[in-house]
């Protein structure tokens, strides 16, 4: 699989945990071997204002964390687009779905699957669209920004057992029908991170039953980088969900 990344998100930003140092790290020692890797390219100011108000992005800017946020924004772009091809993951951060037009907050600055999504409709590459946000918090930024738009459906997992998480999974995808799915994919819901529920084996399930639904449909699927913060097996379960993905 095509993984889009840039050695700029190996840089300690930030003091929060989606910044840490080490994550990329240990992310890139474990898939470096079975993908291949794209070069991140930034997004343009006019593809962040597609989704963010300009008092907003001037914010960014004064925090010092314009340029590695926009790199981020443009790497989900990439990773939405290349989906239209073949399925693809977007190693990239800061995250990006707590992130709203005006304001953000949980280690996010932009919204990296809103920009992707937007981009992809504007450039009218897709009709319609689907977020699967797998990451154990809330994605209030996709909502926010997104909810209002009837091109695209957007979901949070909230199943609170193993068992009712991929039960809800499958259902959201049996019922599935877009042009591109993508998935806000954070791994902190991972026995042996903060939410304690899944298993490394469900990450390659969900891969799967995102790839399927996508087949169903005709239509593309992708994977941006969330949550996730165990570094001793986030790199596993990001393999895993690649291998999902890519049918393996």
């Amino acid at each position: 699989m095509k993984v889009i990344f840039h050695e700029d998100f190996y840089q300690v930003y930030a003091s929060d945990p989606a910044a840490a140092q080490g994550r990329m790290e240990a992310i890139v020692e474990v898939i470096g071997p079975a993908v291949d890797f794209i070069t991140a390219k930034p997004a343009s100011k006019q593809d962040i204002l597609r989704v963010h108000e300009e008092p907003h992005v001037e914010h960014v800017k004064r925090d010092g964390v314009f340029e590695v946020a926009a790199l981020a924004a443009g790497g989900a772009i990439q990773a939405a687009e290349l989906s239209l091809k073949e399925p693809c993951f977007g190693l990239i951060r800061p995250p990006g779905h707590h992130a709203s037009a005006g304001s953000a907050w949980g280690f996010c600055y932009f919204n990296n699957m809103a920009i992707s999504l937007e981009y992809l409709k504007q450039e009218q590459k897709i009709e319609t669209a689907y977020v699967l946000d797998i990451d154990l918090h809330f994605g209030d930024g996709n909502v926010n920004i997104l909810k209002g738009k009837n091109y695209v459906t957007v979901h949070n997992i909230a199943g609170s057992s193993r068992e009712a998480y991929m039960n809800e999974v499958k259902d959201e995808m049996e019922n599935c029908r877009a042009d591109v799915i993508g998935i806000s994919a954070g791994f902190d819901n991972h026995e042996d991170d903060w939410g304690g529920t899944l298993v490394t084996e469900d990450y390659h399930d969900i891969g799967r039953i995102v790839l399927d639904a996508s087949i169903r449909h005709g239509g593309g699927c992708f994977a941006i980088l969330e949550g996730g913060y165990n570094h001793e097996v986030l790199g596993h379960n990001v393999m895993a969900l690649i291998q999902g993905l890519s049918g393996n």
